[in-house]
């Protein structure tokens, strides 16, 4: 499997350049290693482990969230690679890829895929010359990400969104889809994005538009727990009052998916459509039924 390229990695602690040393990757200077398991950099900050969250829900019920030992035991217990059985899932996140395909501009070279899940960037992007790094804070999934779709032009890291250890404008795209509901500062996490994106570079952020997010009763804990860990539901005017307007140079977003063409079972008959033909049906549904489930916002790094 191949090496990430060393020119765009830095220490997630001091910013540093990083050197191959003895099968590790080191920070020039102050000597901090970081380990490597197969080709696929573990860059997690040194205390990483140690750090709890308080976001809005765990500030109300007096809990704490550790956040990255939460996500290595999720990735190992739930299998992001495994296909859905629901028709109507299946359906939607092909829809939901194929619109962010469309947005990806045609001279991107590098992609960052933020929460890697399934590998759908590397798989769709890779095998048409475009460099993709899969990141995730687990060690699990870039691991399994690299081993199912090894291109040369495919690398794994373990990382975290808000220490990201990528030199400034590494990368001309970025997406993040489906993950900025999951994370505790949204506005953090778009800034952190934008920092390794080059100046004109774009980013792809999508989520479910103005989710109800149900909560349950933990077992575990005997506190309330949100469905599927989703902390946040977004609007339009939510998600772009997070964007630091000083980096921006340009942004669009929408919302596209139809729920009331979802719990009609539409798809039995929608997925025959190609991409375009569903993107008209699915705007004139939004406009006759005012039911959109996801947004894409897109932003040109300043």
């Amino acid at each position: 499997m191949s090496k990430i390229p060393i020119d765009i990695l830095i220490s997630p602690d001091n910013g540093q350049p990083l050197e191959w040393k003895n099968g590790r990757l080191q920070s020039v200077g102050d000597g901090l290693a970081y380990e490597v398991a197969g080709s696929v950099p573990i860059l997690l900050p040194q205390n990483a482990r140690e750090t709890s969250v308080q976001a809005e829900q765990h500030e109300r019920f007096g809990s704490r969230f550790f956040y990255v030992d939460h996500y290595q035991a999720d990735a190992e217990l739930f299998d992001y690679f495994e296909d859905f059985e629901n028709g109507a899932s299946i359906h939607e996140m092909r829809r939901l890829h194929e619109t962010i395909i469309a947005e990806v501009p045609k001279s991107t070279t590098s992609i960052l895929d933020v929460g890697c899940g399934k590998a759908w960037v590397a798989q769709h992007f890779c095998p048409r010359g475009m460099r993709v790094c899969s990141l995730d804070i687990s060690t699990v999934n870039p691991q399994r990400a690299v081993e199912r779709y090894p291109y040369g032009n495919h690398y794994g890291v373990v990382a975290d969104a808000y220490q990201l250890p990528f030199r400034e404008g590494a990368f001309d795209c970025i997406i993040a889809s489906e993950i900025i509901e999951h994370v505790p500062d949204p506005g953090a996490f778009i800034g952190s994005l934008l920092g390794v994106l080059r100046p004109g570079g774009l980013l792809i952020v999508t989520t479910p538009y103005d989710e109800k997010i149900p909560y349950y009763l933990c077992i575990h804990c005997n506190r309330p727990t949100p469905q599927h860990a989703h902390i946040h539901s977004f609007t339009m005017k939510k998600m772009l009052a997070l964007t630091p307007m000083e980096q921006v140079a340009g942004q669009h977003i929408y919302t596209f998916g139809n729920k009331a063409l979802i719990r009609l079972r539409m798809h039995v008959f929608l997925k025959y459509l190609p991409f375009g033909l569903w993107r008209l049906v699915d705007k004139l549904a939004n406009k006759l039924i005012r039911k959109p489930s996801r947004i894409l916002y897109a932003v040109v790094r300043g």
